[in-house]
């Protein structure tokens, strides 16, 4: 069956998401993840384009890319295509990194632009991995907010677009960016299954009527064929999410998994 066109964003910003195959670890250490970063950097070389965040996960990656001359496919392929070769040659492996094509969305205005940064910025947040967005070192937030030139060097991040929707004063738009990218919200953007997510709020009376009265606590004491049942029927609820399921039942995500 042919595979579906994708539509072409007016401003050429796509918000991308590729995942290991099978939801599989595709960065297991420090080497890993700088690898994927030097390729990123190497890419911008051969297949130019301005990257305005980026959040290295576990199995998956979050970009936020505005195309160049070329479209955004060249872009992503040069990058997946170079990383899962080496990655392939690392580990003594065969066969496809990623699973399927990369996931995308259109990013259409100023307004959406600032949500989905934001929403990059705070998963590893949302994934209960760290506490505070600024405490999770694979991901652009600090090239927002630091000189740091070493570590996060402008020929990766350029902040500029995002941040002259800003103030124009350094400090202060700086210090804008901080607290809007820190500030609660339910910002529903492409998720990395892609699939628009339901909010925590909306995943807890979907759990409340599945669970029909019983409590987290009940459900985590139940016989586990049980309990497993309940876990596939919560996991079949479209838009909600195994790491949602985790942080409103306090069940491991391990378990949810494999329910």
């Amino acid at each position: 069956m042919p595979r579906k066109a994708r539509g072409k964003s007016s401003t050429g910003t796509y918000h991308t998401i590729v995942r290991g195959v099978g939801q599989k670890d595709i960065f297991h250490d420090k080497e890993d993840r700088k690898r994927y970063l030097e390729i990123l950097t190497k890419v911008k070389h051969t297949t130019p384009y301005t990257l305005l965040g980026y959040c290295l996960m576990t199995n998956h990656v979050h970009l936020l890319i505005k195309e160049g001359q070329d479209a955004i496919g060249k872009v992503m392929g040069s990058i997946g295509i170079s990383y899962a070769y080496w990655y392939n040659k690392k580990y003594q492996r065969v066969g496809h990194l990623f699973q399927d094509r990369y996931k995308s969305e259109n990013v259409e205005d100023e307004g959406y632009l600032l949500t989905v940064l934001r929403y990059i910025h705070q998963n590893p947040v949302q994934a209960n991995m760290v506490k505070a967005v600024g405490d999770y070192p694979w991901s652009s937030y600090r090239a927002y907010i630091e000189n740091d030139k070493k570590t996060y060097p402008e020929p990766l991040v350029d902040p500029r677009i995002v941040m002259d929707i800003f103030k124009s004063n350094n400090k202060d738009a700086i210090r804008q960016f901080m607290e809007f990218t820190e500030t609660e919200n339910e910002d529903r953007c492409l998720d990395e299954d892609g699939i628009i997510r339901v909010t925590d709020n909306e995943a807890q009376e979907h759990l409340l009527t599945l669970l029909k009265g019983l409590s987290s606590e009940d459900l985590r004491n139940m016989k586990k064929s049980q309990r497993n049942e309940l876990l596939r029927e919560m996991k079949s609820v479209e838009g909600i999410s195994i790491r949602q399921i985790e942080r409103l039942t306090g069940i491991g995500r391990n378990i949810i998994a494999n329910a």
